[in-house]
């Protein structure tokens, strides 16, 4: 069971470590659309995505 919660919070996990300037609203779309795959995917590519300067 823990390691599905740590698969499915990758994208956060990954946001907060990059230091993403939008990890908070990435961390919200995984909650809130990760269960659906699509709004995992999306909320992984924005997390990997360029994180900008704060």
């Amino acid at each position: 069971m823990v390691l599905l919660w740590a698969v499915y919070f990758i994208p956060s996990v990954v946001a907060f470590w990059r230091t993403h300037h939008s990890k908070v609203a990435i961390l919200t779309l995984n909650i809130l659309l990760g269960w659906s795959g699509i709004g995992w995917i999306v909320a992984l590519v924005w997390a990997l995505a360029y994180p900008g300067h704060d």
